[in-house]
């Protein structure tokens, strides 16, 4: 019997011949990132006297930046004196940051057929690379960047085909919200992507799905590895790659298809991600919002400032509206900046901040206040997240986002667009 892309990159990490669910495996990663966050816990973070390899471990200031708190201003000082302690060679400080996931995609440090440790759920994004990541709590992290093991159960997995060709307006965060929607939650399932139209999706809808299945509690997910991988990882890499593929008689949980060309946008209702969600066309047209968002390590990048400009340029925020747009790193804020993007949000009277997770985890940069709505392209929705538990927050992509800004009320980015 074959093995899926997860049990391949376990195997190989585990340095064993082949692993099946249900086996417990001690790994070696290849890449350990670590965060600002976790260096302001008190009682935890004990700079370490040893790293398991200083080139295999990453830090990158992300979630507070610039410090919003002395608290989170002592956590940097102490970072920067960790780095220069251990010679990182992979350290991201104010001017260099953004939000890891980004960072970590853009310094080719997510690569095919490794395994990447960090402490932040969205690990998963690196899965968009052929890079098998998981999120890791502070202490399975430490161990990781000091010891260079860390554990993992072998999960089953299931395979989504992907078919057809997507609709204009429709992205990655659709697919993903369909998936959501239509199958539920993965807990203890890692989830594995290709299929006849893998060749069709960019990857910037590939990084958004990857990411966003921290929101099904998939233990893993990861694509196949094709030229749009290869393309994208060109020159950025400080190795060759090592693709992995399933075997043509990998055993999967199940096997399941998806027809991109019959998607439409998405509209997820507050509080929850799996089954609570409807297409655009069936939603009430009368839910006025206060707040539009479109970033994170789901939806920060270039291409989602892009579409946010699309849609707005020559157009106005509704008045009463707050439309914040977030780039995920400095590389995508001088980017934006080059293209002109961050002029037409900015006349449209959008506001564009700094590169961060800011308002995505409602730490600072866009907190709501009670009884406020907010539509968001963002990562998750749950009660409290961007601020008041009182508060609601639906999610869209970054083009329904943009559209509700334009609406003042959640809107279908086909409508305004035409």
């Amino acid at each position: 019997m074959g093995s899926t892309i997860i049990e391949k990159i376990l195997a190989r990490a585990s340095n064993r011949e082949v692993v099946r669910p249900g086996d417990i495996v001690v790994c070696r990663p290849d890449m350990v990132v670590q965060l600002d966050l976790l260096l302001t816990i008190e009682g935890f973070w004990h700079r370490p006297k040893k790293l398991f390899d200083p080139d295999r471990v990453a830090l990158v200031f992300d979630h507070a930046i610039p410090a919003p708190s002395i608290k989170d201003a002592s956590g940097m000082v102490e970072g920067r004196a960790f780095a220069k302690q251990f010679g990182l060679k992979n350290f991201f400080d104010v001017g260099q940051h953004g939000i890891c996931h980004v960072v970590i995609a853009e310094n080719g440090l997510a690569r095919p057929g490794e395994l990447l440790v960090c402490a932040d759920s969205h690990t998963c994004a690196a899965g968009a690379f052929n890079c098998a990541g998981r999120g890791a709590g502070p202490v399975d992290t430490l161990q990781a960047m000091t010891k260079g093991e860390i554990w993992y159960p072998v999960s089953e997995t299931v395979r989504y085909e992907f078919e057809g060709e997507l609709p204009p307006h429709v992205s990655g965060k659709d697919v993903f919200f369909h998936i959501a929607q239509e199958w539920g939650g993965h807990s203890n399932l890692s989830m594995e992507f290709g299929g006849p139209a893998l060749a069709q999706l960019k990857m910037t809808d590939r990084r958004t799905i990857a990411t966003m299945c921290a929101e099904v509690s998939a233990e893993f997910a990861i694509f196949d590895y094709d030229a749009e991988t290869a393309a994208y990882l060109s020159g950025r890499m400080d190795r060759p790659p090592e693709p992995v593929a399933a075997d043509p008689d990998a055993n999967y949980h199940d096997v399941r298809r998806v027809d991109l060309g019959t998607l439409e946008p998405y509209v997820m209702y507050p509080d929850a991600v799996p089954n609570n969600g409807v297409r655009i066309s069936e939603f009430p047209e009368d839910v006025a919002i206060d707040q539009a968002f479109v970033g994170s390590c789901a939806n920060g990048k270039i291409e989602d400032l892009r579409v946010a400009a699309e849609i707005v340029r020559g157009r106005k925020v509704a008045p009463g509206v707050r439309f914040i747009v977030t780039p995920g790193s400095q590389q995508v804020f001088l980017q934006a900046a080059k293209e002109g993007l961050i002029e037409v949000l900015s006349e449209a009277g959008a506001v564009v901040t700094n590169s961060t997770c800011g308002a995505c985890f409602g730490y600072h940069m866009g907190v709501l206040a009670p009884g406020e709505v907010c539509i968001t392209a963002s990562t998750r929705n749950f009660k409290g997240r961007m601020g008041s538990p009182d508060a609601k927050v639906y999610m869209g992509s970054p083009a329904t986002v943009a559209a509700s800004a334009i609406a003042g009320v959640i809107a279908d980015p086909r409508w305004i667009t035409g």
